[in-house]
């Protein structure tokens, strides 16, 4: 009778594990989601997509467009990984998100390799990668000459390591849940689509933001010059703070911020990792970006971003066309 009674406990265990296993319920901690991304950029570099690691369905886009996953984008011309590694993991969902570096092609004459700028998505299911989608910044990419005489790709390689703000665990009593994350971080994108000054705007007094590797806001004002007035400017300043920036009303460039998707939330660090376009209809111009939030008791403080202009009206490949033209949350599970 004990025999019998310890075999049905075993495939009682049997039995839960392979509901669990089933139901989809998280396996792959913190450092074992990071570790997808590692796993990811060599498979990458060493041009090898086998089955195991990815799915034999596995679908993969680069900068809004399917291609086949191993030949094509910079699976053809990667040649050596980046030292900016920007992690964001979702144990929850089971997805990774990463910001970082990688190179591309060969050397030139002085031996320098071409940086690019990566922002990457990874989709885990039953401990292979499912679903994997990335924004490639080139130095040809068109991004206005913001990053001055250095490449996006070089910018963001410069800054070294994420600042020292993402690294800081949030209290576990102040976390919030990932639905307050997501509200939080959209209002950034609601109000800069509104741009009209009045909106609710949840930044910390010490707010700074980054784009493609360069300060976007509380950048100093070089000597001998005077600091816009953000109350009477009539001209956005990059001088500003992220909420003097907003209470402008100078922020019109930006007509339409659509195809949201929040694509992984780290609880534990207070970060949001969104995909979106930001559309310029006088312009026909169109922003396709990355960018994370760091999130401290409901209220942003740091802020980062890659982005690149691609074809107006461009989708990412992962949504409807109703989706894609949508300024609502797409948030991802």
């Amino acid at each position: 009778m004990r025999t019998r009674a310890m075999a049905v406990a075993i495939i009682l265990v049997f039995l839960s594990s392979i509901a669990q296993a089933q139901s989809g319920s998280p396996s792959c901690d913190r450092a074992c989601l990071e570790n997808y991304v590692d796993r990811y950029m060599d498979a990458m570099l060493n041009n090898n997509p086998g089955l195991d690691l990815f799915s034999r369905d596995c679908k993969f886009t680069e900068n809004g467009v399917r291609l086949p996953l191993g030949s094509e984008g910079l699976w053809f011309g990667m040649s050596g990984k980046g030292s900016y590694k920007f992690y964001v993991p979702d144990v929850e969902t089971q997805q990774v998100a990463f910001l970082g570096t990688a190179r591309e092609g060969q050397a030139n004459k002085q031996g320098e390799t071409p940086v690019v700028a990566v922002a990457v998505r990874l989709k885990i299911v039953k401990g292979l990668i499912a679903e994997a989608e990335q924004i490639v910044i080139r130095p040809a990419s068109d991004t206005m000459g913001m990053t001055g005489k250095l490449s996006t790709g070089a910018s963001v390689e410069k800054l070294g390591t994420p600042h020292e703000i993402y690294r800081k665990a949030i209290p576990e009593s102040e976390r919030a849940s990932r639905e307050e994350l997501i509200e939080a971080a959209n209002y950034y994108f609601a109000g800069m689509q509104k741009n009209d000054g009045k909106g609710y705007y949840p930044f910390t007094d010490d707010c700074h933001r980054v784009e493609n590797g360069t300060p976007a806001t509380n950048v100093p004002v070089p000597e001998g010059q005077k600091r816009p007035d953000p109350k009477t400017s009539t001209m956005y300043s990059s001088h500003w703070g992220c909420k003097e920036q907003f209470e402008s009303g100078l922020l019109g460039f930006v007509t339409r911020i659509r195809d949201r998707r929040f694509v992984a939330v780290d609880r534990e660090r207070g970060i949001v990792f969104a995909f979106g376009f930001f559309d310029h209809d006088s312009l026909n111009w169109t922003w396709q970006l990355a960018e994370l939030f760091r999130i401290e008791k409901g209220n942003i403080r740091r802020i980062e971003a890659i982005f690149h202009r691609c074809p107006y009206g461009l989708n990412s490949g992962w949504s409807t066309y109703e989706q894609g033209m949508s300024d609502q949350i797409q948030s991802i599970r």
